[in-house]
């Protein structure tokens, strides 16, 4: 051997030496990374991290478990890891999850202790309903029957599951589909720059509609800007972390709402009506269910004792497992001698082991799509609601169908029915709530100039075509994450902008709509630029082309007390707006007030 091979396999025992000194002596340092709520801004939690020496070369945890790799301490360090972490966080007083990192290799070891961490959870007074284990799949593994039940065994004791960094290891959406996660964690490469990427945005929403299905929450990870957050919120990620949020801390803020500039979180005011999501949990009903060893017999019971009662859920340890239909179980139990037979049977045996089960967060929109798209029996005996994986309660088709006709009639009582869009109550609302909120944003409001006449000259359909190109052309030029669009009735229109570049968006609709408007005119008018129509004296009156006027107000925290001094004051900003010859922008300059520009909070 040589004397480079020599000093190579000290200079790695030495190394070993040291890592297992930190080890014993439990010189190893938590901190915590807050996992947030991106409806709410609401903590749920926070994530375990775990730091070397500071003044070691394994103070970064990568370098700390490749040691452990090489000197095959894997084992042992996730376990002093998994202690000294949990320990910090009673000692800290944390309140929400807890999410433990550890590898699939560690639960498959031959010496992983079954029970150790339930019996220290015990020691230190932490509940194990609070811990989220996190499987990492960094390396192939093949053995997911053997990873299933290890994490199936967690389960049974009031752990609850996550698998970490979705889109990174090797076999996750395998991972997904074997251990039926609670919780999804999506690797940050497919955030950061999200709202850059179409193939990334299209990506998270697939992940999205999947987390719905399966029941899981996606979180989502290494979020850095305000502009990943709002894609995120958009797309229905429900959870995540990163640094825009909070830096991972060995003593981390006890706020239970997280704040950052820029963001307008759902929690911090309530919704405008037609922005209030209505969800499965909206259709709730609390339904007792029956565990998988209790006999049919039991079922029988219940059925026969409430003529009302159209279906039982079997739930093993919290999660639901499959449903017992009233007809299938009564049409057999009426058959000669099926009571004798199978009375006795685990109810398992007669249940329908597929059923609907849905998040409690899934839009009733895409519920009642499922449904739809579903069995017929989904629709008569109803669906299974979990959150986080856990039972609920159930839902019924009628209950889905009459929250989808009391959707349509709110939606008609708020929205224009010409163009769709939100009419003058919702546009009030909105206005008072970014007044409330002390929130700088513009206001435009749009007219169409020398519309009746047209209107009397081309007919009712053509002045219909025509408010609706202002309204597409209004809501193509808004941001739908940080603008509102609103139609005031017949052809008016008020914009609420909190985008920085509203005033070139403005002009650049204009000029579209000097573009498409020529469409609606005979070839004899715009080569006249006007047309000639009788007035209602009988005399014969020349009127230009319809054109387009936009008055715009900016209004700066604490200038207007409601809604009824904007409208006045933008109603004036439009007057100005229709002096001026053909399509025109007015905008009022005699208050110099600041301008929205993205580091605001966002969002009506």
């Amino acid at each position: 051997m040589s004397q480079t091979e020599v000093a190579e396999l000290e200079q790695f025992a030495s190394r070993c030496q040291e890592l297992e000194l930190i080890i014993n002596e439990r010189r190893l340092q938590p901190v915590f990374q807050p996992i947030v709520d991106l409806e709410s801004g609401v903590i749920l939690g926070y994530e375990g991290l775990i730091r070397g020496p500071s003044n070691s070369p394994l103070h970064a945890p990568v370098s700390l478990f490749d040691q452990a790799e090489r000197c095959n301490m894997t084992v042992m360090l996730d376990r002093t890891c998994r202690q000294v972490t949990m320990e910090r966080f009673v000692e800290l007083a944390l309140s929400g999850l807890l999410f433990l990192n550890i590898c699939p290799a560690t639960l498959l070891a031959p010496e992983h202790r079954h029970g150790e961490t339930l019996a220290f959870l015990e020691k230190i007074g932490l509940a194990a309903e609070r811990i989220i284990i996190e499987v990492t799949e960094t390396t192939p593994s093949g053995c997911y029957t053997a990873l299933r039940c290890a994490t199936e065994h967690y389960r049974e004791h009031g752990f609850r599951i996550a698998l970490d960094d979705l889109g990174e290891g090797f076999s996750n959406l395998r991972l997904w589909s074997e251990l039926r996660p609670d919780f999804v964690k999506l690797d940050k490469h497919f955030v950061q720059q999200l709202h850059l990427d179409p193939l990334k945005e299209q990506f998270v929403r697939s992940m999205v509609d999947i987390a719905r299905q399966s029941g899981a929450m996606l979180v989502a990870e290494g979020i850095e800007t305000v502009a990943e957050l709002r894609t995120l919120q958009r797309l229905g990620v429900r959870y995540g972390q990163g640094y825009l949020l909070a830096r991972p801390n060995a003593a981390p803020a006890l706020d239970l709402q997280i704040h950052v500039k820029g963001v307008a979180w759902s929690g911090s005011r309530p919704r405008l009506p037609w922005q209030v999501p209505a969800v499965a949990r909206d259709l709730l009903q609390e339904v007792p269910y029956l565990e998988p060893k209790l006999p049919n017999e039991a079922a029988y019971r219940i059925f026969a004792s409430d003529p009302a009662r159209f279906a039982i859920p079997v739930v093993e340890n919290g999660v639901p497992i499959g449903l017992l239909r009233r007809h299938h179980l009564l049409e057999s139990f009426a058959k000669p001698f099926n009571r004798e037979l199978y009375g006795k049977k685990p109810c398992t045996m007669m249940m329908d082991k597929q059923p609907l089960i849905v998040s409690a967060d899934i839009n009733v929109h895409e519920l009642s799509a499922l449904v739809v798209a579903s069995e017929q029996r989904y629709l008569v005996d109803g669906f299974i609601i979990t959150e986080n994986g856990r039972y609920l309660g159930m839902g019924t088709g009628f209950a889905l169908m009459r929250k989808m006709t009391e959707l349509q009639i709110s939606a008609a009582r708020y929205a224009n029915p010409l163009t769709g869009l939100p009419g003058n109550v919702p546009l009030s609302e909105a206005i008072d709530r970014l007044l409330e909120a002390r929130l700088p944003f513009v206001v435009a409001y749009a007219d169409l100039d020398n519309f009746k006449p047209f209107n009397d000259l081309y007919g009712y359909a053509a002045g219909d075509e025509m408010i609706q190109l202002v309204g597409r052309l209004l809501v193509e030029c808004a941001d739908p994450d940080r603008d509102f669009v609103g139609h005031v009735g017949g052809d008016d229109f008020a914009l609420l902008f909190q985008s920085a570049d509203w005033q070139e968006k403005l002009q650049g609709m204009l000029q579209a709509f000097d573009h498409s408007v020529r469409s609606f005119f005979d070839p004899a008018h715009l080569a006249a630029g006007g047309f000639e129509m009788t007035g209602r004296n009988g005399e014969q009156m020349s009127f230009p082309l319809t054109s387009l006027s936009v008055g715009v107000v900016r209004v700066s925290p604490g200038q207007y007390p409601t809604h009824y001094e904007v409208g006045s004051a933008t109603a004036e900003a439009k007057k100005q707006a229709k002096k001026q010859p053909g399509s025109s922008l007015f905008v009022e300059r005699r208050h110099l007030l600041p301008v929205p520009h993205d580091s605001r909070p966002a969002g009506v």
